[in-house]
Formats: C-alpha cells, sequence, structure tokens
C-alpha cells in the first residue's frame, strides 16, 4: 500500500482530492494537514511514501515545507499542487527536487500516475507547467559544456532521466539490468555533485541531451 500525505487548506478540495486519490486500491491517504507546518509534523511521527503539497498555505507554504521534508526526510518523494501555473513556483519546487508539480484541475488518472511514477523516480510535469518550464530552463543554460568525463552510457541514462524515464524503462531502452541503470544513476550524480533525479533532469535540459 502507498502511504499518502495530502496537504491543502481548503477542506472540500482536499476531501476531493483525498477521494480521487483513493480510487485507486494501491494507494491510501494516511495523513492530512492544512498547512505545512502540520504537514512537516505529521512526517516526524508516521511514514509516508509520498507528499502531496499545496502551494499557497498559511503557516507554512508548500515550497518551505518541501524544503524542511527534503531535508529531514529524503526517502520521501514529493509531489506539488496548486491552482497556479506560474513559472517562478514551478522552478523553486523543481529546483528543491521534488518528483512533480500538478495543478488541481488535472484529472484522477493523471495524479494517481504521478504518485506510482515518483516512487518508481520519475519526474511528472503537466502538459501546460511543461510547455512553461521547458523554454525557462532552456533560456538558464548553463555556460559551461556538459562534464567531459561523462561516458557515452552516462550521457544515455541522463537523456532518459531528462525525458521522464523510470528505472525499468531506461533499463529497457537501453538494454541494461535495472540494478546497473541504478548504479550508474548514482555514479552520475557523484560524478555531477548533484542531490537527486530532479536535478539530474533538469541537468540535461540545460545541456540539450533532451
Amino acid at each position: 500500500m502507498i502511504r499518502v500525505l495530502l496537504a491543502e487548506d481548503q477542506v472540500m478540495v482536499r476531501q476531493g482530492l483525498k477521494a480521487m486519490i483513493e480510487t485507486d486500491g494501491d494507494i491510501e491517504v494516511t495523513g492530512e494537514a492544512d498547512n505545512g507546518r502540520q504537514a512537516v509534523a505529521l512526517c516526524e511521527k508516521q511514514l509516508f511514501d509520498v507528499a502531496v503539497l499545496d502551494i499557497r498555505m498559511p503557516e507554512m507554504d508548500g515550497i518551505d515545507a518541501a524544503k524542511v521534508l527534503r531535508s529531514r526526510f529524503p526517502h520521501l518523494k514529493i509531489l506539488m499542487l496548486t491552482t497556479f501555473d506560474d513559472n517562478q513556483y514551478v522552478m523553486d519546487a523543481l529546483k528543491l527536487g521534488v518528483s512533480g508539480y500538478m495543478l488541481k484541475d488535472g484529472d484522477t488518472e493523471s495524479l494517481i500516475r504521478s504518485i506510482k511514477s515518483a516512487l518508481k523516480g520519475g519526474l511528472s510535469l503537466q502538459d501546460q507547467v511543461a510547455a512553461k518550464v521547458m523554454p525557462a530552463l532552456l533560456q538558464k543554460e548553463e555556460k559551461e559544456a556538459i562534464d567531459p568525463t561523462l561516458t557515452p552510457r552516462e550521457r544515455a541514462i541522463l537523456k532518459c532521466i531528462g525525458e521522464g524515464l523510470n528505472n525499468k524503462e531506461m533499463a529497457e531502452r537501453l538494454g541494461l539490468s535495472v540494478g546497473t541503470v541504478k548504479n550508474q544513476t548514482s555514479q552520475i550524480l557523484d560524478k555531477l555533485e548533484l542531490r537527486d533525479r530532479t536535478q539530474l533532469a533538469i541537468y540535461a535540459i540545460r545541456h540539450h541531451l533532451v
């Protein structure tokens, strides 16, 4: 069973999201919070697999909550949820290493797919969000060239990560075992001195591997 923490300050919206999420028999909302501070407090008492955080909440918003959760609970996958498709919100969330950014007007299937993708190491962005943030990422391309120590295989794995593939999908495309993909990904993280797969995806996009 996938354990989900749902943080949303509007009770009716939170109830609706919970009902959507739990249409999948493999997922259960085992914790609910009105704000980011409550979300952090719940994570200190319970074990969750995925946290779905609204961006705008009182006391502590989703971005600040994500910062705390990323530092204290590195195993926890985080999905940001909002009605606002503002570029800066998306960029701030991605820099933190969240696993996805969803708009509240998305459908049930997309939300469930994003939760399951997060657990497999995937990165989920709704189409309209991706359409806005990808040009912004490319405009902020780093001046230095791609790390010359990356091998062809590592570049291929980076490309797959930038496309949002999970470990199993990468293994099938590249003809590797899932274990090899995981090991190679860890080596790339060490080599580039990056923290997680989201940062690898941004690196791949900025350096035109995608």
